[in-house]
């Protein structure tokens, strides 16, 4: 195997790089297919086929320049001009070959498959046999039948202590514990890769115990977890729980080990909107299914309307973490961003104006777990037709000046992806992801080339092309990451870790790292990095950052130009 990067801290503490990198999965034959080279001698490149040496294309290496993120000079080498399908690898003289490629109309099914099918490997409450899980079965956690009612959560209807069954869900990252707020950009994401790219999920079959069952797995699999968010509404009022949780972390066990007593904490005005918003697009989406899951659609919708008006009722109840509860808090004081998406959602899916935000006071920004305001825009976007013109004009203004700034970023960055410094912080890759989605909402309005090759840029940066020369996908790659900071791939005696995960990426912030018994390779933003279990700070996995890589894999696969 040829090697990527060769790196070698110097007595400064600064990382010497020389290699090729790119997108260790492949291309698809019309997508702009660009390498980085670490800057050199050399001016030229040349493509290969990988098994026999034959060079299909040559080119100019563009003028080397220093990338800030990495503190590195690099020189670029676009060969979106190759197009036939094949196995290649690129070759500059004076440094180590490129990993090997492939460029096929399919190279980014697998990926996409095991992007969803890793949330069935984090399900709790049931067994994973080895007919569907393979060498990663295990026995089932967590049952969740037995939960109690935290002190933080005591309503008229149940005082401290009853107990309530909220099982399914999936275990939120690296831990054992269900949190409402991240479940919802989370379960949002994934539905919404479904109604926008139906065609990539409708024959996919993930082997899962669901295969088969009428629903696309995509849907199965969301339902999973939809079903255990179901449960964490209170009946009496609306309201929903913030999470669902041990006091503290479990150690490093496999669920079945994990005894901990669970508790229900506290309800919400954060998890009351996340819930609302989701519910409300389930609707939706399960309305077209009603014979597989009769009235599942009207329950979902109903259970968003009692949320929201709880919310109308308790607009400023930010979660405080207890005394005596010590796993994430996912705290956020800021809620007009859930607001306006849980009334977007609300809108489209009822018609009734009164949940309508005032999109000309919205703004629009990447999203993330504690700032969702950008998803009210992706559903604006995704149905026109319940919006005046005058909102139409508004929704297709707003998105495309978000992606003009995003693709100035890419235009202007010498490694030619849009993350600049700043951006790489607790879970960079999921930024690279969510910017690639807001991308794709603009191309799916206006389809403009630089666009979407913006989008593919960043997503080459998460499966290799960055100057790590590290794939962020657990199974995917020359070379993958190999310790995540997941608890079932670290217990569970099988040494590949459960495949399909995307890991948090380099993070500056080293939190960890007076726990980490190796040291970072840098502290500059792009290499700071650890494939090591105990960096939970740039190595865990968590399912808010899966789900843009499904959504991208889907949508470059459904919107990238054929290749001639």
């Amino acid at each position: 195997m040829h090697r990527l990067l060769s790196l070698a801290l110097t007595a400064a503490g600064a990382v010497n790089a020389e290699g090729i990198a790119v997108n260790q999965l492949g291309y698809l034959p019309g997508a702009a297919k660009v390498a980085a080279v670490a800057a050199g001698e050399s001016t030229a490149f040349r493509v290969v086929e990988a098994d026999t040496g034959r060079i299909v294309l040559r080119g100019r290496l563009g003028a080397a320049a220093r990338w800030e993120p990495s503190g590195q000079d690099v020189r670029l080498a676009d060969f979106s001009a190759l197009k036939k399908p094949g196995h290649y690898r690129l070759q500059v003289d004076s440094q180590p070959d490129s990993p090997a490629f492939d460029i096929a109309a399919d190279v980014y099914a697998a990926v996409n498959a095991a992007a969803i099918k890793a949330y069935y490997f984090n399900r709790a409450s049931t067994p994973l046999l080895s007919v569907h899980a393979s060498r990663w079965a295990r026995s089932a956690g967590h049952s969740d039948d037995h939960v109690l009612v935290h002190a933080s959560a005591v309503s008229p209807g149940r005082p401290e202590g009853p107990v309530i069954s909220a099982p399914k869900g999936w275990y939120d990252a690296g831990d054992y514990n269900k949190y409402i707020v991240n479940s919802g950009i989370t379960v949002y994401t994934l539905l919404a890769a479904w109604e926008h790219f139906p065609a990539v999920f409708k024959s996919q079959h993930l082997n899962i115990p669901e295969s088969g069952n009428g629903l696309p797995d995509v849907l199965n699999e969301a339902l999973w977890n939809l079903e255990w968010m179901l449960a964490m509404q209170d009946p009496a009022d609306g309201g929903v729980y913030h999470k669902l949780t041990n006091k503290g972390f479990d150690g490093v066990v496999m669920p079945a080990d994990a005894k901990g007593e669970r508790y229900v904490v506290q309800k919400t005005t954060a998890a009351a909107l996340d819930f609302a918003a989701v519910m409300a697009q389930a609707s939706r989406v399960f309305a077209a299914f009603e014979k597989q899951r009769p009235g599942l659609s009207q329950r979902m919708l109903a259970a968003s309307r009692r949320a929201w008006d709880w919310a109308q009722t308790h607009p400023q109840d930010i979660y405080k973490q207890p005394p005596d509860i010590r796993t994430g808090a996912y705290g956020d004081d800021k809620l007009d961003d859930e607001f306006a998406w849980a009334g977007v959602e609300l809108w489209i899916a009822t018609g009734d104006a009164r949940y309508r935000p005032d999109l000309k006071k919205l703004a629009i920004g990447v999203p993330g777990w504690g700032d969702v305001k950008g998803l009210a825009w992706v559903t604006l976007g995704q149905h026109p037709r319940a919006l005046s013109q005058n909102d139409s004009v508004v929704v297709k203004a707003r998105i495309l000046e978000l992606a003009d700034e995003l693709v100035a970023n890419w235009r202007g960055s010498a490694y030619r992806v849009g993350m600049l410094s700043r951006d790489y912080v607790w879970g960079s890759n999921a930024v690279v992801l969510n910017q690639a989605l807001m991308l794709i909402q603009a191309y799916r309005l206006s389809p403009k080339p630089d666009t979407l090759a913006a989008a593919q840029a960043l997503f080459d940066h998460v499966l290799g092309r960055n100057p790590l020369g590290q794939s962020m996908v657990t199974g995917f790659g020359s070379k993958p990451p190999l310790h995540p900071h997941h608890r079932p791939s670290e217990a569970d005696g099988v040494e590949p870790p459960v495949p399909g995960f995307l890991v948090g990426g380099p993070n500056p912030g080293q939190q960890d790292k007076t726990r980490c018994p190796v040291p970072y390779a840098s502290a500059q933003p792009a290499l700071s990095y650890l494939d090591h279990f105990c960096s939970y700070a740039s190595n865990e996995v968590a399912i808010n950052w899966n789900a843009p890589l499904v959504y991208v894999s889907a949508a470059l696969q459904a919107l990238t130009p054929k290749g001639h």
